[in-house]
């Protein structure tokens, strides 16, 4: 794409006030760099995969106030995680982690894997043991 060619339809990058690098062409067909807020079809697609994320979000909160999943999966969520992700930041195996995300198994967790929890989600371990959901 050549550089005056670069769109700048306004996306969710300009209300961050934020641009986006992009290689280009110059006018004498040399690869550079240029600033972009952003164009059309890829503010369409970050809108929609926000509006997924949100909805899993809003899934896995409700799971959690059905009493189906412990809140380690609304936070891992929230955080957009997954339990790869999760399991390296706690230093636990995945299949532990999955355990964990189980209701009864969640509430015999100890404060100090609690900690390890609520430190990988930011929060406070009583946020984390008190999120009910609702």
């Amino acid at each position: 794409m050549k550089k005056q060619d670069l769109p700048q339809d306004e996306s969710n990058l300009k209300s961050a006030n934020m641009t986006e690098v992009l290689y280009v062409t110059d006018e004498n067909d040399n690869y550079t760099t240029a600033n972009s807020i952003g164009w059309e079809a890829k503010k369409a697609a970050l809108e929609e995969s926000l509006e997924l994320i949100h909805e899993r979000i809003e899934e896995a909160r409700k799971e959690v106030a059905n009493n189906t999943v412990s809140p380690i999966i609304y936070f891992m969520e929230l955080n957009k995680m997954d339990l790869g992700v999760l399991s390296s930041y706690v230093g636990m195996w995945q299949w532990r982690v999955k355990r964990h995300t189980k209701p009864k198994v969640f509430k015999t967790l100890s404060e100090t894997v609690l900690k390890k929890y609520a430190d990988a989600f930011g929060i406070s371990v009583d946020e984390l043991k008190n999120f009910d959901g609702k």
